[in-house]
């Protein structure tokens, strides 16, 4: 059975993101695990032909008995392949939030910190396809249902790429198997007490005895879904045409002279542009308020801001509490 040729894929993948000189210092998000031993060895051996700096990052969330082996595999793993290994120990705070999201949240926090140009991960086709039924199912809208990217730009953090979007998980396997590759197996990923874990081994295998290609179809329209957002953001990009002044405030005559759909979409960009993305419930919410009675000043606290209005101009800023 033949596959997808993983290395010119990723070749022309890099090809296409890194700048035309090629110099740009990428760290790889290593777990140990299948999919991120074979992005490593991949990268590992275009380093010198693409002229980047390679490391690799492994957050060690002390969540496994099997943690501190772990961490010591990925560094032989390393130090064979001549990888730079940095290895943080978080300590996962779940007091208001699920195991799953607290990880989640270490992990994109250790990321952030990393003093490099891109963090590359190995997202591949079934996460992309989890992720979209995942967030279906928590009642995402378009921007929700477009799951993963394989390029993202964090403002002042590293960049994310993901190069195995497209990759079906099989894959990667025969190209492990295929290149000798030994890799960590974390038993948590079969525990269906975590959501991901009940779609990718419950679900999924479910839907695919009667849709065959059921992982590529949803992966396909979470890239379409993309498009679409894409499409909402030039729309709400335009709808914004002079109605933010030069401290990117933003007038809510813009809003009240559009429909609710489109005034809904200027407002989530405008906010998104500050890094808050909120769901429709809340969206609603913020434009009842945005567009109350003039003589009303609401101040509204939103994830470390403060949203205020005044004068028909809505303004965000972050919150300082008081003592």
């Amino acid at each position: 059975m033949t596959g997808p040729d993983l290395p010119t894929e990723v070749g022309a993948f890099l090809r296409a993101v890194l700048p035309a000189t090629g110099a740009a210092h990428l760290c790889v998000g290593y777990s140990g695990g299948l999919d991120s031993t074979v992005l490593l060895h991949l990268l590992a051996a275009q380093r010198q032909d693409l002229g980047f700096t390679l490391s690799a990052l492994h957050v060690h969330h002390g969540l496994m008995p099997e943690a501190d082996a772990w961490a010591v595999q990925c560094a032989k793993v390393c130090a064979a392949w001549a990888v730079p290994l940095t290895v943080e120990r978080m300590t996962v705070q779940t007091a208001d939030k699920g195991v799953e999201a607290a990880a989640r949240d270490a992990r994109r926090a250790a990321f952030s910190r990393q003093k490099v140009d891109a963090i590359v991960l190995a997202h591949h086709q079934g996460d992309q396809a989890e992720t979209l039924l995942f967030r279906l199912l928590r009642g995402a809208g378009t921007r929700g249902l477009a799951a993963m990217r394989p390029v993202v730009s964090v403002a002042g953090s590293p960049a994310l790429w993901r190069p195995l979007l497209t990759t079906p998980r099989g894959a990667l396997m025969r190209y492990a198997e295929a290149h000798s590759l030994s890799w960590i197996e974390d038993p948590s990923n079969a525990d269906p007490r975590y959501s991901r874990n009940f779609l990718r081994n419950a679900v999924v295998p479910l839907l695919a005895t009667r849709f065959p290609a059921v992982t590529a179809i949803l992966a396909r329209t979470a890239t379409q879904m993309g498009e679409d957002a894409d499409l909402l953001d030039a729309l709400a990009a335009h709808d914004m045409q002079g109605a933010m002044d030069a401290e990117g405030r933003l007038s809510t005559a813009c809003l009240a002279a559009l429909s609710p759909p489109r005034a809904r979409n200027v407002l989530r960009h405008w906010l998104a542009q500050a890094g808050l993305h909120v769901g429709r419930a809340r969206v609603d919410d913020l434009l009842r308020q945005a567009l109350a009675a003039p003589d009303a000043h609401p101040l509204i606290q939103i994830n470390g801001y403060t949203l205020t209005r005044h004068a028909g101009i809505l303004a965000l800023s972050l919150y300082h509490a008081e003592g």
